[in-house]
């Protein structure tokens, strides 16, 4: 039992065992998780309506797709959502948005966490008045493009200078994230509909 060629045997059986667990639990996490996967929509879901509501048996409230509901008064086809995805997330990132925000539990804290920003009622409540917008989009919008015309909690936004366009891709990007079952995060947050 104390031969070197048993130990070094045992460690390579060992490691060659890990080696497939790890690659079985890596494909298995892969479809969980990437975009039209268990837990993660595909980008089109952005042409529906998305809502929150507590889970009794998972004791976690998670996204609710519903019918058909336009984002921009439009209907995005696959190839059109997945680009416009790309141009959101370029937008967040170029604009270093996660220096200030929360996205899925990393970055900031100083402004809001934005994991689920489009479910939060205050748009509705607050933002479409303010604005004078019909839509909760466009309020985004609004916001986004001159966010020192309208005063937050406490904490101004700075203008990034987004163009339209720039805007309406992070709207998107921000209402697909709110479609993706985190399993219950952010913990606390709440929509009217889900209190």
């Amino acid at each position: 039992m104390n031969h070197p060629a048993f130990w070094r045997a045992g460690a390579i059986s060992s490691t060659a065992v890990m080696a497939v667990v790890l690659i079985f639990l890596t494909i298995d996490s892969l479809s969980a998780i990437q975009a039209g996967g268990r837990n993660v929509p595909d980008y089109s879901v952005i042409n529906k309506a998305i809502g929150y509501q507590f889970d009794a048996k998972r004791a976690a409230s998670v996204p609710i797709i519903g019918g058909e509901e336009l984002l921009f008064g439009r209907k995005y086809s696959a190839a059109e959502a997945d680009r416009l995805m790309d141009h959101g997330k370029l937008a967040i990132q170029s604009r270093a948005c996660i220096n200030c925000h929360t996205f899925f539990g990393n970055g900031a804290y100083y402004a809001p966490d934005l994991t689920k920003a489009w479910l939060d009622p205050v748009w509705k409540q607050m933002w479409m008045p303010m604005t004078q917008s019909a839509t909760k989009e466009e309020a985004m919008v609004k916001f986004l493009m001159n966010p020192e015309k309208y005063p937050t909690w406490g904490r101004m936004m700075p203008n990034l200078k987004l163009t339209r366009e720039d805007s309406e891709a992070i709207v998107a990007y921000l209402k697909w994230m709110s479609a993706i079952d985190t399993n219950g995060f952010p913990s606390g947050f709440k929509t009217t509909e889900s209190k």
